[in-house]
C-alpha cells in the first residue's frame, strides 16, 4: 500500500520509494521506544498537502488513534509542522497540530532525505494535548480565574482586589447577605455605560441584577447561567456561582458578565448579508432568464438554421449560468451541489437544442459534492459547451444516440466525463475550433486549475476534465 500511495500522490522515483519503505519497516520499534504514535508522510503534488503512507502505534501506552489514517491527507492548516519540514528539510519540534481524527497533538517532525540530500518524506511523532486545547478554547481568561477561585473554595474579602485587572469579562462578588464587595474594571465600565453613577461596592444584589433572578434562588441552585440576555444595547452571557470558603461555609456569590454584544451584532449582520446575497443571486437569475427569453423571441424570427443554432447555443449558455445562481438563491449560501446544477443544465440543453426532437438521450450519473459559486459557474459553462458540441457533431447522419455525463469525486481532484457513442473524429486533424474546445480548455486550465483530455474513435468520443476540490467540497453530500 505504501508503494501504491507514493506512486499515486507523489513524484518520488522508485529508489526514493524504496528508501521510504525501508524506514517504514522500523516504525514499530520507534513507536514502542518513544511511547508515541509514529507516522511517515510524503509530499503530494499539492504543496499544502501531504499523504500518510505509514503508521505505527505503541504497545506499552494507549494510541491516540481509533483506526488507521494511512492513505489520508495532512493539510497545512492542521499540521503545519509536517509541511514545514517537508519544505525546508529541517526538524520541527513540539508544534501544535490537529490529527485526521480531530485530536489536538504536539508534533515533532524529522526529515527523511535521499542520497542526494533531497527531502522525500517526514518522520512524525505525536503527543496528545487534546484536553489542554479544549480547556483553552472553552474557557476565557475570566472563566479560568473564576473556576480556580471556586475549586479552592475561597472568596476575596472586602477590599481585596487580588483578581486580575486584565481579564476581558466582568467580575462582581457579593457577600453572603447579597451586598456587592468587589467589581473589576470591566464590570465597573459595563455598569457605568448602563447609567450607574455611584460606586458598585455596597450596592445590593437586587439593585445590580439585570433580570428577575432572586439571590435566594442562587443559594438554592448553586449555579445559574443566562445566555443572550439583552440589556439596553448590550447582550450578555451571565453566570452566577455559589461560593464556599475552605471550611465549607457559604461566603457569597460570584457574578460573571461576558459581553457578547459585538459577536451577536456581527452574527446579525451576517444573517442580513446572507439574505441580501441570496436576493442578489435571485435577481441575477431572473435577469439571465429574461435575456434568454429575449434571445428565444429573436430566434423565432430567424429562418437560417446556422443562425438558429447560434441563438440556441447562446440561450443554453445563459441558462447554464442562471442555473448556478438559482441554486445559490435557494440555498442562501455560496456552495453549489454539483449534481443538482448539472441536472438543471441537462434539462436546459435538451429543451433548447436543435436536435431535441431526435432520439438522443442524455444520462447524468456519479457522485455529488459542494463547490463554490465561481467553480460551479465554470463547470456549468464547460459541461454545457461540450454537450452542445456532442449534439451538433457526434450524431451526424443519425437520429439516435446517447450522451453520458459522469461525475467522479476524488480525494484531492474530482473529474467530470462527457461520453457519446457518436461517429467520433480524428484527434490529429485541426478540429479543436470545430468542436469548440478552445474556450473549454482555457476555462479548465485558467479558471478551474485543472486539465482536459480527449479520446475519440469510430465508437464515440470521451472528454474528461479534472479540477482540485475546494474546502467546501472536501466532504461528499
Amino acid at each position: 500500500m505504501l508503494v501504491a500511495l507514493c506512486q499515486q500522490h507523489s513524484d518520488l522515483n522508485e529508489v526514493d520509494i524504496q528508501k521510504i519503505k525501508r524506514n517504514a519497516e522500523c516504525l514499530d520499534s520507534v513507536a514502542e521506544l518513544m511511547g508515541a504514535d509514529i507516522f511517515i508522510d510524503c509530499c503530494t503534488r499539492d504543496p499544502d498537502v501531504a499523504v500518510v503512507v505509514a503508521q505505527a502505534r505503541p504497545y506499552s501506552v494507549k494510541s491516540l488513534y481509533a483506526g488507521s489514517v494511512v492513505g489520508k491527507f495532512a493539510h497545512r492548516s492542521k499540521e503545519p509542522a509536517v509541511l514545514r519540514t517537508l519544505e525546508i528539510g529541517m526538524p520541527t519540534m513540539d508544534m501544535s497540530g490537529v490529527t485526521q481524527e480531530d485530536k489536538s497533538v504536539r508534533q515533532s517532525v524529522s526529515p527523511i532525505k535521499n542520497s542526494s540530500g533531497v527531502v522525500i518524506g517526514a518522520l512524525i511523532a505525536e503527543k496528545d494535548v487534546t484536553e489542554t486545547v479544549r480547556a483553552e478554547k472553552k474557557l476565557s481568561v475570566l472563566t479560568q480565574t473564576t473556576e480556580q477561585l471556586i475549586e479552592r473554595r475561597t472568596f476575596p474579602s472586602n477590599g481585596d482586589n487580588s483578581l486580575p485587572y486584565h481579564v476581558t469579562d466582568g467580575i462582581v462578588t457579593f457577600s453572603h447577605s447579597g451586598v456587592c464587595t468587589y467589581a473589576n474594571p470591566v464590570a465597573e465600565k459595563i455598569y457605568r455605560d448602563l447609567g450607574y453613577i455611584e460606586r458598585l461596592q455596597g450596592l445590593s444584589f437586587t439593585n445590580m441584577t439585570f433580570h428577575g433572578v432572586e439571590f435566594d434562588n442562587i443559594l438554592a441552585k448553586k449555579q445559574i447561567t443566562l445566555n443572550d440576555l439583552e440589556v439596553g444595547n448590550y447582550i450578555f452571557h451571565i453566570k452566577y456561582t455559589y461560593v464556599k470558603n475552605k471550611h465549607d461555609n457559604f461566603t457569597g456569590v460570584v457574578m460573571l458578565i461576558n459581553d457578547v454584544t459585538d459577536v451577536k451584532n456581527k452574527e446579525r449582520e451576517l444573517v442580513l448579508k446572507t439574505v441580501a446575497i441570496s436576493e442578489i443571486h435571485h435577481r441575477v437569475k431572473n435577469n439571465l432568464q429574461t435575456i434568454a427569453s429575449l434571445l428565444k423571441l429573436q430566434c423565432r424570427r430567424v429562418d437560417d438554421d446556422s443562425a438558429k443554432a447560434a441563438f440556441n447555443e447562446s440561450i443554453s449558455q445563459v441558462l447554464s449560468i442562471a442555473a448556478t445562481h438559482e441554486i445559490l438563491a435557494e440555498d442562501c449560501k455560496d456552495d453549489v451541489d454539483i449534481l443538482t446544477m448539472l441536472r438543471k443544465i441537462k434539462i436546459n440543453t435538451v429543451q433548447h437544442s436543435l436536435l431535441a426532437s431526435k432520439g438522443i438521450s442524455i444520462n447524468l450519473k456519479g457522485d455529488t459534492f459542494l463547490c463554490d459559486s465561481d467553480t460551479a459557474t465554470s463547470i456549468a459553462l464547460v459541461v454545457n459547451e461540450i454537450t452542445q458540441n456532442c449534439l451538433k457533431y457526434a450524431f451526424t447522419g443519425r437520429d439516435s444516440g446517447t450522451i453520458d455525463i459522469e461525475i467522479c469525486k476524488g480525494a484531492m481532484y474530482s473529474n467530470i466525463s462527457i461520453i457519446d457513442d457518436g461517429i467520433g473524429f480524428d484527434l490529429n486533424t485541426d478540429s479543436s475550433e470545430k468542436l469548440g474546445l478552445l474556450i473549454v480548455r482555457r476555462i479548465v486550465t485558467e479558471k478551474l486549475k485543472g486539465t482536459l483530455s480527449t479520446e475519440s474513435s469510430h465508437r464515440g468520443t470521451k472528454v474528461l476534465f479534472d479540477f482540485p476540490l475546494n474546502k467546501s467540497g472536501a466532504e461528499a453530500i
